[in-house]
């Protein structure tokens, strides 16, 4: 399958979701679970990684709901997926922002962990808006 077969594919939004869904589960599972190593280790304080980690794990639940009606996606559902891919775009930018110019005394794991997140999240925010404008069209609407 070329890349892209994968851009034009009808579950193209649905995947991309679900991506963004298993990807915030992942990183709020691994904040919360070893929230306090991770201080040590990158710098970011336990209060921030743990109040994101919660919030990534409730997005991760939105992101999952989301997917599962992203085949064909009705106003409200492509409403939310653009939400969805704003949002990413907010996480990125508040990222960087942490990253160049933030309150914490980051180490090198520290801005490695910022900056992963912020490219991961814009990677996902394209998808989802290259998945909105491809299911507009007639043909991108059937399912495989």
């Amino acid at each position: 399958m070329s890349f892209s077969s994968v851009l034009t594919h009808p579950r193209l939004l649905a995947r991309v979701m679900w991506a963004d869904a298993v990807s915030c589960a992942g990183c709020g599972a691994l904040q919360l679970g070893f929230t306090d190593a991770m201080a040590r280790l990158t710098g970011l304080s336990t209060g921030l990684l743990a109040g994101t980690g919660w919030f990534l794990l409730a997005y991760a639940l939105g992101a999952g709901a989301i997917a599962n009606r992203a085949t064909r996606p009705a106003s409200m559902a492509r409403a939310l997926i653009a939400v969805v891919a704003l949002g990413n775009v907010g996480w990125a930018v508040a990222c960087a922002g942490l990253a160049i110019a933030g309150p914490f005394q980051l180490s090198l794991a520290g801005a490695a962990w910022l900056w992963l997140q912020a490219a991961t999240v814009l990677v996902l925010a394209d998808l989802q808006w290259t998945g909105l404008r491809r299911s507009r069209s007639p043909r991108a609407m059937v399912t495989a």
